[in-house]
């Protein structure tokens, strides 16, 4: 099976998550100081936080811009429910949004529809590793004095421009699961340079207590104090460790991935059957995701000739307003954003990482189009 994803973890990865075993400090030691500014400089931010998951750096946003009851947030439909979620962590309505038609990202002209009263934040995410429109996006949001956000969980490594996303909005958030585009495990990061956001995410990762354990072990002392509520949302040397060490291959790692959508490109350019997205010439795109949408075909039969086929495809994602949560406590409703619903009903997401050999990837594309056109045969 070819997966849509996999992580590459080398001996070398190896070595320095056993070198933390051997030391002194498993959590909250140097090693998440070291990747902190590892990933800041990357971007080109004055700050990072790390926290233990893509869904906490989400989370931390919210709590840094103190949303809550009574707050919306507008966010785009097509996205993992983390995006959405964060905002219902902090007791925020979440406002869905439709994406544009060629790329599936964030419709500047519907975010500027939802803006209210109430409207506190927009988050825009870099869906499948693409920047969103990031200068419509920024105007809209300082027209009207609203934070704008980053999801860039699927984007570390991708450019905005000749700005690195992590350095393009107020804050963003980044994801290092293993099918990300580098992996601690889980894991999760925050850049920003705003120092106030990322002081009050610091204390709001650990139990909202205003030093940690190594802080307090260097000035000798015991004596802390909890100044407000916050989680558990610390991570650990050990994955820390891992997320150096991969961070200084992802450069070449996103190449690779360019390289295979590029073949992905070519090859479907020549189909009627397969629709890949569009890729704006102003951005350098993370490919977390190949994503394509199929015409005139039943998914359902071409995902699973897929799978059969050993080809591990998946689908990013069902739209978080069609979620029966949302439904049923936000009143959201089938039809309220059609771009994203037409959408999801007819891609596909293809697989893309680092270690596709160009063998792999022929194997998808002719795979995939002999399916297309064998399901096209028995339609006729």
């Amino acid at each position: 099976m070819i997966p849509y994803g996999k992580q590459w973890v080398d001996d070398e990865d190896i070595a320095a998550v056993v070198d933390v075993l051997k030391s002194d400090w498993l959590t909250t030691g140097p090693v998440v100081s070291q990747f902190e500014e590892a990933v800041a400089e990357f971007v080109g931010a004055k700050h990072a936080v790390a926290v233990n998951s893509g869904t906490a750096a989400l989370h931390a946003m919210m709590y840094a811009l103190g949303i809550g009851y009574g707050d919306e947030v507008i966010v785009p439909t097509l996205t993992f429910a983390a995006t959405a979620n964060c905002v219902v962590f902090q007791g925020g309505t979440p406002v869905f949004v439709d994406v544009q038609p060629d790329t599936l990202l964030m419709d500047p002209a519907a975010v500027e529809a939802a803006i209210t009263p109430k409207t506190q934040a927009i988050i825009a995410v870099d869906y499948a590793g693409q920047p969103c429109d990031y200068a419509s996006l920024q105007a809209i949001a300082d027209e009207h004095g609203i934070p704008l956000l980053t999801d860039g969980c699927h984007a570390l490594g991708a450019r905005y421009g000749e700005t690195m996303v992590g350095n393009v909005t107020e804050m963003t958030a980044f994801s290092f699961h293993p099918v990300k585009p580098i992996t601690t495990g889980e894991g999760g990061m925050v850049t920003t340079d705003n120092a106030e956001f990322a002081a009050k995410m610091r204390v709001f990762r650990s139990h909202g207590i205003q030093t940690d354990a190594r802080q307090r072990e260097e000035q000798g002392t015991w004596f802390y104090e909890m100044q407000d509520l916050g989680y558990n949302y610390r991570i650990c040397d050990i994955q820390c460790a891992l997320g150096l060490r991969q961070l200084s291959k992802l450069p070449a790692w996103i190449e690779r991935r360019q390289d295979i959508a590029r073949q992905y490109d070519e090859s479907f350019s020549r189909s009627s059957l397969i629709r890949p997205l569009k890729c704006h010439a102003h951005v350098s795109h993370g490919y977390h995701l190949y994503v394509v949408r199929l015409r005139n075909q039943d998914r359902g039969q071409v995902f699973q000739s897929l799978r059969d086929a050993g080809i591990g495809v998946n689908v990013h994602y069902i739209p978080v307003h069609m979620h029966p949560f949302y439904r049923q406590y936000f009143g959201t409703y089938v039809g309220q954003c059609p771009v994203a619903e037409a959408a999801y009903e007819c891609m596909i997401s293809l697989p893309v990482f680092p270690r596709m050999t160009d063998e792999d990837v022929l194997k998808v594309i002719s795979t995939l189009s002999e399916i297309m056109l064998r399901t096209q045969r028995r339609a006729a």
